[in-house]
């Protein structure tokens, strides 16, 4: 169904629900969007750049680092599978609730305390089991909470001004991984506090965001529904909908790229390099990145929506990322490293911005913004649920510079696949 054809007939107060919005959102908006991002991120990140690793290495208690992360990627694997299934579906749920508090409020809400509540039972698992039960849990409800939280980029932010509200989805997530590690280990916090700070932050920090106004879905505008209905609409044919197809896989792509080139980071340093102080120094790679995001996000997303062009800045923003995973792969020295670092943080900022905005603009149907997100989010989730153990199983087969080309690979052949869209500039 395309956007005339969806708003075609209804009442005002239906296309109202599902009609494109044009009036921009305001400071106060934008704030408490990326205050939730921000609460999000640090709640996500923090556990798997460091609490989660450290927690199984304490159960394993083995030092031999490809066990390590064997048994990391098998927990972020099977998390990935509820990726799967959490983001369409409660994507697609948002999309037909009728509460009074609006469609994504609520999955809002519920996504944040489901997520802030495992993160707390999780720090106090001392089995391999709990540990991958709860972290599952943790993912789903992070899941549910930010696929609701993106959708509210369709639902109310005006096609121009998507780039720069997308640079503050985006911005958050480098800060929120070095405040998180530096919270967890200046205070030495712990496992337990660790994550129970997680938790607590996470909360306090979306709440401001339930506070913002959410259009209600009456109860006579929704479309019927089916079981088996809902089912067949998680496939998007990519015949039909050929830019759809092209941005996901092109989102797929760059994701396995960057988290190949970010994910086993440490140990390159530790084992790549032989750094005696690979901890201290993946934080000085981490801060280089973490700026880079930020100015690329915030600066190339908004220039995406004056210039109103999408493609240009992620074929640009992939090939940044590839040119950082060569550089890792044929100059493996530390200053070379900060170097790819600034790199691959200016890439992938932009981006994590542009792509976002590119993303909202080759939906198929207004009615299911949540459940197509959603099925964008997988495509960000599971790369990096993933390229743990598959970026282990390269390194034992092709070593560290087996894992950054093929991290370079992956990014051009992201690049390649938006040059494909046709729809938005």
């Amino acid at each position: 169904m395309t956007a005339d054809n969806a708003t075609a007939g209804r009442a005002p107060s239906t296309v109202g629900v599902f009609s494109e919005p044009v009036r921009p959102v305001g400071g106060r908006w934008i704030a408490a969007f990326a205050l939730a991002w921000l609460g999000v991120w640090m709640a996500q990140l923090t556990p798997v750049q460091l609490l989660l690793p450290a927690q199984i290495q304490d159960q394993l208690r083995t030092d031999d680092w490809v066990q390590n992360v064997v048994a990391f990627g098998i927990i972020s694997g099977i998390s990935a599978l509820c990726a799967i299934v959490a983001f369409p579906v409660t994507g697609a749920l948002s999309d037909r609730t009728t509460s009074r508090l609006g469609r994504r409020r609520p999955w809002i809400a519920a996504g944040a305390l489901i997520f802030a509540l495992s993160l707390l039972v999780l720090g106090v698992q001392h089995s391999m089991v709990g540990i991958g039960v709860f972290w599952c849990l943790a993912l789903t409800g992070f899941c549910v909470l930010t696929a609701a939280l993106t959708a509210t980029i369709s639902d109310q932010v005006p096609v121009d001004q998507r780039g720069y509200v997308s640079g503050w989805l985006s911005a958050p997530q480098a800060v929120g991984i070095i405040a998180g590690i530096l919270l967890v280990t200046m205070l030495a916090l712990g496992t337990f506090l660790g994550y129970a700070a997680m938790a607590v932050l996470l909360v306090v920090l979306v709440i401001p965001f339930l506070f913002i106004p959410d259009a209600v879905l009456l109860r006579e505008q929704r479309s019927p529904w089916s079981f088996r209905g809902m089912v067949d609409s998680l496939w998007i044919s990519p015949k039909r909908y050929p830019d759809f197809g092209w941005t996901l896989l092109s989102r797929v792509l760059v994701n396995f790229g960057n988290a190949f080139g970010t994910s086993l980071l440490l140990y390159f340093l530790e084992f790549g390099l032989g750094d005696k102080h690979a901890e201290d120094d993946l934080i000085v790679l981490v801060l280089i990145y973490m700026v880079f995001v930020i100015l690329a996000a915030l600066v190339l997303g908004r220039l995406s929506d004056v210039l109103g062009r999408r493609k240009a800045f992620v074929f640009l923003s992939s090939t940044l990322q590839a040119l950082a995973a060569l550089i890792l792969a044929f100059v493996p020295l530390f200053s070379v490293a900060m170097v790819a670092a600034g790199l691959l943080g200016l890439g992938y900022g932009c981006f994590l911005a542009v792509d976002q905005a590119l993303a909202t603009q080759v939906l198929p149907d207004p009615e299911t913004r949540g459940k197509d997100l959603g099925i964008m989010n997988i495509a960000t989730a599971v790369p990096q649920a993933a390229a743990p153990l598959l970026g282990a199983l390269l390194v034992f087969v092709a070593g560290f510079t087996g894992l950054f080309i093929m991290g370079a690979v992956f990014a051009f052949a992201g690049a390649v696949a938006v040059s494909r869209v046709r729809s938005v500039r």
